[in-house]
This record gives C-alpha cells, structure tokens and sequence, in this order.
C-alpha cells in the first residue's frame, strides 16, 4: 500500500524531527520545508500530499500567508501549529479555512491522533452518497455543495457540518454533540469554534441559511422551512 504523504512546515528543525518521527512510526511519509516559499515549492511540485502541518510563525512568509495561497488552488486538510494561545489566531486561521489548530507546546501522540481523524474523515468522504434538501445539494464523494443547482464554494470543515446538519435535520444537536461527531476527537478548546463556523456557513447558504436555528442555551437545529 503506498505511503500517505504528510508535509510539515516549520522553521524550527528539532520540531520538524519530533513531528517526523512520530508521523513516520505511525506510518506516514513525510516532506519538510523550512519556510514558507520552500513549502509552496514542494505543495506545487508534489501532488500527492494529503494533508499539511504547517506552523504560523515562520520568517519571510508566514503560516498565514502560505495557508492563503493553498487554499486558492486547493482544499487539502490544514492543521495549523502556533506557540500563541489567543482566540483571534485561532479564528483567523478558521477564516482562512485551517481544519485544525493546535497549540504548542502539544503531545506528539495527540498530533498523530488529530492526523488520523482527520484523513479518516477525507478519505470517508468517498464511501457515501448524494444527500439533499430544501435545494441543498451535497456529493460528499466529489466534495460539493450546490444550492438551487449552483456551486459553492465551502471550508473542509464548513461542508462537514453541513453534512452533518443535513443527515440531522429536525434534531436538535447540542454543541458537546456537534463537537464530538464533526471534529471527531475531545475538543479542549471553547465552544465558541461552532458558533464561528455557523456563522459562516449561513452567510454562504444565503436564504437557505435560515435553515440552521439556534437553539438557545443548547446548540442547533437544521429544519427546512416552507415559504
């Protein structure tokens, strides 16, 4: 079976090693760059890297920017490092379309778990079917989303939720359990990252957004109203 290759991009050469090594004995092959343009280079020249592990604070080109440049030619899973712990690094970088953000320091093992939840959840995405409603329209194989038969354009994560609101509709889905089901692993940070995405996630539904209800002091409800 070939290799499942995994870019790291850091600009500290002990951190690329113990992530290395960590990833390679769980399996994986794995690319390193060192800064940012080295990493573009390498994502460009190489298009069978499945998913990047990529650190914000590099010199010349940050995490930020190289996060920017990849996800105008591609959608590939993003797990963003950073030695910050503020709110708004976290919510730039789900801005910017980042699936996962860890904080250093980290466990090498817990990094390795996040890889593997999220790949298995990428690569899951084939085995199913379309899945439609109040003209919504996901095909979870070709990672699309059409509404009234036109294409938009959606997060990893964004179309994951959707997902899972729409095979969930007309129940009400606490925030612990949309956690548990969309991200897949026990999420320590605030709860808050689900209300960011819905919030996004309606502002690109248009009309159709008002199909996700706040369920006050619970979670959210996907139910598709009748005009």
């Amino acid at each position: 079976m070939e290799q499942i290759k995994i870019l790291v991009v850091d600009d500290e050469s002990r951190m690329r090693k113990l992530v290395r090594d960590f990833l390679e004995r769980a399996g994986f092959q794995v690319l390193e760059a060192g800064e940012g343009m080295e990493a573009l280079d390498l994502f460009y020249e190489d298009q069978g890297i499945s998913l990047i592990i990529l650190d914000v604070m590099m010199p010349k080109m940050d995490g930020w920017e190289v996060c920017r440049e990849i996800r105008k030619e591609s959608k590939v899973p993003i797990i963003m490092l950073t030695a910050r712990g503020e709110e708004r690094d976290e919510l730039n970088g789900f801005e910017l379309g980042v699936d996962e953000y860890i904080s250093k320091p980290f466990s090498p093992k817990i990094l390795v778990a996040r890889v593997n939840a999220l790949l298995r959840r990428t690569s899951g995405l084939s085995m199913d079917q379309t899945i439609a409603a109040g003209g919504i329209e996901i095909d979870k194989a070709a990672h699309i989303v059409k509404i009234d038969g036109n294409m938009i354009d959606l997060s990893f994560k964004e179309f994951e939720l959707l997902t899972y609101f729409i095979e969930n509709q007309g129940i009400a889905l606490s925030r612990e359990k949309i956690l548990n089901n969309v991200w897949n692993y026990d999420y320590f940070g605030d709860a808050r990252t689900i209300d960011t995405h819905v919030k996004k996630l309606r502002n690109k539904l248009g009309d159709k957004g008002e199909y996700i209800r706040t369920i006050w002091g619970m979670g959210y409800k996907f139910e598709v109203t009748k005009a």
